[in-house]
C-alpha cells in the first residue's frame, strides 16, 4: 500500500522519543524523569467518586451529544466567566478529547491545504505537526532572547494565505506567560487582518496570579476573530480522561462540530463527567495544587539562580522551564541523550519545539518535588564539566 507523503514526512512523536531514551539510563542510579509533562498526583477525591458513580450507572458508556454534555458546557461557560469578568454561555463551548483535539479540528475548520498558520517560537510541537500533516503550512513567528512575541513582527509574517496566528500561553515549552496588553494588541492584530487569533490557555490556572488572562472575552465582537482552547489534564489530574474545550462564537461551534461528529462523534463521556465534577466540587483541591505547583517554581528559581552547570533558565512558568545548554555545537538530541546515558536526567530536546536547533531543553517541573532540586543541580554541574 502506498502511505501518505505529508505523514511520513513528519516527525515521530518527541514524547515517545524522549521517553525511548530512558533504555540509556544507567541501571545504578535513579532516573530523574522531567520530560513529558504530567500531573504528580491522583484526581481529587470528589473527581473519583463521581467517576465511579458515573461507570456503574446504565448509561455510564453512552455517547453525549457531540457539543459535550450540557451540564459540563454551562459549568465551563461559568467558571470561564467568573475568571475573565466576561459572560459566555453554553453556546461559546464545544468539549473535544482533549485540548490536541481542539487544535486540530479548529485547524481543520480555519484553514485549507496551502493556507498558512503562524506559530509563535518555540511552539508547541503538536501544533507544527498537525499543521503539515494537515497540509497547512506553519510559519514562525520568531523571538527575542527573552523568548516574548511582538505584534510588529507578526505583523510582518501575515500573508492572504494567513488563517491563524497561534499563542500559547502560559507557554509550552517555554512557561513564558503573556501579559492581558500583549494579548489584546495582537487581538487587534487579528482584527485587522480579519484572520483568528487563537490562544491555548491549557495551562490557564497555573499563572503566578488570580487575575483574567486577558480582557478579550468582554469585547462583544470576540467571537469574530478569537478563539480559545482549553484542557482539564492537568488542572484536574485527568490526562487519561481525555477532554478540552473548544471556547468561540456559535458560528465557528458549528463547524466545527461538523469535524467532531466525524472524528469522536463525542468526548468520552466518562472524561466530561470528571471535568464536570472537578468543576463544580474540586475548587479548593485545584486551588492547592497550584500553590503547590507555584511553591515547585520557585524552588527551582532559587535552585537555578546560578546556571549550574552552565545550564541556563531562560524563561519559566505553568508546567515548564525553557534551559539553554552548555554543549555548543553538540545538537539538542544528542545532548538529550548523553545527559540521561552520563546523569540519568531525562529532558525533552529544544528541537522538538523549533525548526532549528535552540540549543534548549525543555523541563517540565511538575515532575521534580522540591526536594530532589539539590540532586538535580548536581547532575547538571557534573554534565557541565563534561561541556568544559
Amino acid at each position: 500500500m502506498r502511505l501518505n507523503e505529508r505523514t511520513l514526512q513528519t516527525v515521530d512523536s518527541p514524547i515517545t522519543a524522549a521517553l525511548g531514551l530512558m533504555a540509556l539510563r544507567p541501571e545504578h542510579r535513579e532516573l530523574l524523569d522531567m520530560a513529558q509533562a504530567v500531573p504528580p498526583y491522583p484526581p481529587a477525591p470528589e473527581v473519583v467518586a463521581h467517576v465511579e458513580k458515573v461507570a456503574n450507572a446504565a448509561d455510564g458508556g453512552a455517547y453525549t451529544p457531540v457539543p459535550g454534555l450540557p451540564h459540563l458546557r454551562e459549568a465551563f461557560a461559568e467558571e470561564l466567566s467568573a475568571a475573565y469578568g466576561a459572560s459566555l454561555g453554553s453556546q461559546n463551548v464545544l468539549i473535544t478529547a482533549g485540548c490536541n483535539q481542539a487544535f486540530a479540528l479548529l485547524a481543520s475548520t480555519l484553514a485549507n491545504p496551502g493556507d498558512e498558520v503562524i506559530l509563535q517560537l518555540p511552539y508547541y510541537f503538536n501544533h507544527d505537526m498537525w499543521l503539515r500533516l494537515a497540509g497547512i503550512n506553519p510559519v514562525y513567528l520568531e523571538t527575542g532572547a527573552d523568548l516574548m512575541p511582538t505584534v510588529d513582527a507578526a505583523r510582518a509574517q501575515i500573508t492572504e494565505r494567513t488563517r491563524m496566528l497561534v499563542l500559547v500561553t502560559p507557554g509550552n515549552p517555554s512557561g513564558l506567560t503573556l501579559d492581558p496588553a500583549t494579548i489584546s494588541d495582537f487581538a487587534a492584530l487579528a482584527r485587522e487582518h480579519d484572520i483568528a487569533l487563537v490562544l491555548d490557555e491549557t495551562y490557564r490556572s497555573f499563572r503566578d496570579t488570580d487575575a483574567p488572562p486577558h480582557a478579550e472575552f468582554s469585547r462583544a465582537d470576540w467571537g469574530e476573530h478569537v478563539v480559545s482552547l482549553h484542557s482539564f489534564s492537568k488542572d484536574l489530574a485527568i490526562p487519561g480522561y481525555r477532554v478540552g474545550a473548544l471556547v468561540c462564537a456559535p458560528a465557528v461551534h458549528r463547524e466545527v462540530a461538523k469535524l467532531m461528529d466525524c472524528v469522536a462523534v463525542c468526548a468520552p463521556r466518562i472524561g466530561q463527567e470528571a471535568a464536570w465534577a472537578g468543576l463544580t466540587t474540586a475548587a479548593a483541591w485545584r486551588r492547592e495544587r497550584s500553590a503547590e505547583l507555584a511553591e515547585h517554581r520557585a524552588a527551582f528559581a532559587a535552585a537555578m539562580a546560578d546556571s549550574p552547570g552552565g545550564f541556563e533558565v531562560v524563561a519559566q512558568g505553568g508546567y515548564f522551564a525553557w534551559v539553554r545548554h552548555p554543549f555548543t555545537g553538540t545538537p539538542s538530541d544528542e545532548v538529550a541523550a548523553e545527559l540521561v546515558r552520563h546523569e540519568s536526567l531525562l529532558f525533552v530536546p529544544g528541537t522538538a519545539f523549533y525548526p532549528t536547533d535552540p540549543g534548549a531543553l525543555r523541563f517540565s517541573l511538575s515532575n521534580l518535588p522540591p526536594d530532589r532540586l539539590d540532586e538535580l543541580v548536581a547532575r547538571l554541574h557534573g554534565a557541565g564539566e563534561r561541556a568544559r
